[in-house]
């Protein structure tokens, strides 16, 4: 009865090229095509081989947060082109054409909300958002948050995915990363958890700062993390670098990196975390 049968053929690449993109999505890890839905509902991360895809705050909040229960805070916080930067295009028309597309004012969300009944600080950044560039307004929001969780002593958590301080802002992106850190040591001093959540890419002066000042740190599969980039690091030492240096897994057998989670487990992870970590939440609930 084999003859009855009719052999499945591979796709090819004609065949692949045909496919509507608005159904498929081809995958950045092992390079197989994804119907879209699946991928959605699979927190968009492949199905075949694991490949986490980057994806905007809102869904990080989604995927974290009990259903309807965060606030966004300083939405009234906007940029300003301090220094009159100019390269390509004056800097001032990079950030108008990133508001317009992406509908918010700078590269991080930041607000209150509940991880399975436990009052929370959270904020989240947007790679999209030149990307995720920590300028004065990220850090001030950033900082904001900060000293809410220390007020409200509620834990605080910080999704990060940056490429760095603002070199538009110069000096003002970079004191960013004292006015951040000395925050998260007054929140350390006052004993409340901070939980930092670092996804892909998470680099620069970010790195340099709060994304690796948690009492936890939480990476996703496969996240570049690191200061310089590693072709940087290979033309300043003259050397090859190991295979996955600055990839999340490689961080986490060298200390730098707590746990290595599965997006789809990272709530679950939070709240064991949080329930170990603070004694205090039920004081909220």
């Amino acid at each position: 009865m084999a003859w009855f049968r009719k052999p499945k053929q591979p796709l090819r690449s004609a065949d692949k090229r045909d496919l509507p993109s608005e159904i498929f999505k081809k995958c950045n890890g092992c390079g197989e095509l994804v119907y879209r839905e699946r991928l959605a509902q699979n927190a968009q991360v492949c199905p075949e081989c694991g490949f986490h895809s980057r994806i905007p705050p809102e869904q990080y909040l989604t995927l974290l947060l009990d259903a309807g229960s965060f606030v966004e805070r300083e939405t009234n916080l906007h940029s300003l082109d301090l220094l009159e930067f100019h390269d390509l295009k004056p800097y001032r028309e990079r950030l108008a054409a990133a508001e317009q597309k992406l509908g918010r004012r700078d590269s991080v969300v930041v607000g209150d909300g509940v991880v399975d009944g436990i009052p929370v600080c959270i904020a989240v950044m947007d790679f999209r958002f030149l990307g995720g560039s920590m300028g004065s307004v990220v850090g001030e929001k950033v900082a904001r948050t900060i000293r809410r969780a220390l007020e409200l002593r509620r834990p605080l958590i910080i999704v990060s995915a940056s490429g760095g301080a603002r070199m538009q802002e110069g000096i003002y992106s970079l004191m960013q990363l004292a006015k951040t850190s000395s925050a998260l040591a007054r929140l350390h001093e006052a004993g409340i958890p901070f939980i930092s959540v670092i996804t892909d890419p998470t680099t620069g002066g970010t790195t340099a700062s709060f994304a690796m000042l948690g009492d936890v740190h939480l990476a996703e599969p496969g996240a570049l993390i690191g200061f310089a980039g590693p072709r940087v690091i290979e033309e300043t030492i003259k050397q090859a670098l190991p295979k996955g240096f600055q990839r999340s897994e490689f961080l986490r057998e060298h200390g730098m990196v707590d746990r290595v989670v599965d997006r789809r487990e990272l709530k679950q992870t939070l709240v064991l975390l949080l329930r170990h970590m603070w004694t205090g939440w039920d004081e909220e609930a």
